[in-house]
């Protein structure tokens, strides 16, 4: 009796087999379909499931989402680095590029100056380039690449489309010393524009300021007054532009004025400047050479800076 209970005891009750159960889902899938397709009865039905589900897919995407984003930032990050260097080198470059071009665009802008000058001067000048200047700090000299083989002789003026920037010193076969304008051993004799006073700019030793000594209190000289060489002393060509006037000091206690100007030339500028040749040659100057001030005749002594 027992044993005939367990034969009829199954842990499992067995449904329609897989054969059944395919062959019945097969149909109900294709009427479905059919349905669906005919009706649309199934429509709001996929909304609402398609709602559901959404959140899910979500989630499921999201990892890989995150994973995309991550390597895309990244991977766009090393891009902005790398290109960001590159930029700023670029940068660095076009900025050297930059000051070059305006470097030579001044460049040109004064050897275009010169060349009108050069057009339209009475006297000859000749083009001479800065190759080297004086060591010493307190000297405003400077040596151009025109020599002796160049005919550049001493006690030749120089100048720049501005006006008076110094005189030939000393020449060599190569090079040429010139001394600037505002070197304090230098004295260039002028004439007032305005009033035509003859006087003399003396050097000061600063590279941008000039002095006009030995003017009376009561002179009639203003600030803004231009001074132009008087060309008395057989140097400096007539009516070059020197200097300006920027101050005038009086002072009643002291004989003369104190009288400042600054160069108009580019004495601390320009690379070209213009040797002045040319110029009308004076006789020699008679120098007095004895306690009575007679002269010997035939000697002849320096020009340069007299006025």
């Amino acid at each position: 009796m027992a044993l005939e209970d367990t034969r009829t005891l199954r842990f499992f009750n067995r449904g329609p087999s897989a054969v059944a159960r395919l062959v019945f889902f097969s149909v109900l899938s294709l009427l479905l379909l059919f349905v669906d397709a005919r009706y649309q009865y199934l429509e709001s039905t996929r909304q609402v499931i398609s709602i559901i589900i959404y959140p899910f897919q979500r989630l499921t995407a999201l990892p890989g989402e995150m994973w995309d984003g991550v390597t895309s930032f990244v991977t766009l990050q090393s891009h902005l680095v790398a290109e960001n260097e590159q930029l700023n080198l670029q940068h660095d470059a076009d900025a050297a590029q930059l000051k070059q071009m305006e470097s030579v665009l001044s460049e040109n802008a004064q050897l275009r100056a010169l060349l009108e000058v050069k057009q339209r001067a009475e006297y000859t000048v000749q083009a001479a380039q800065i190759v080297y200047l004086e060591r010493d700090i307190f000297k405003r000299k400077l040596f151009v690449d025109a020599g002796e083989q160049n005919g550049v002789q001493a006690g030749r003026a120089v100048a720049d489309n501005n006006g008076v920037v110094g005189q030939v010193t000393r020449t060599y076969p190569y090079l040429s010393e010139v001394t600037l304008v505002t070197d304090k051993d230098n004295v260039v004799p002028v004439q007032v524009v305005r009033t035509g006073l003859r006087a003399a700019v003396f050097g000061s030793g600063n590279i941008s300021e000039l002095e006009l000594r030995y003017q009376p209190v009561d002179v009639d000289i203003q600030v803004g007054d231009e001074l132009v060489t008087s060309g008395m002393d057989g140097t400096y060509p007539p009516a070059l532009p020197v200097a300006r006037v920027i101050r005038v000091e009086r002072d009643p206690a002291y004989p003369f004025a104190r009288i400042a100007c600054v160069p108009l030339a580019g004495v601390d500028r320009h690379r070209t400047l213009l040797i002045v040749s040319g110029v009308p040659t004076l006789p020699p100057r008679p120098a007095a050479d004895d306690a009575h001030g007679t002269t010997v005749p035939g000697k002849k002594t320096s020009r340069r800076g007299t006025p």
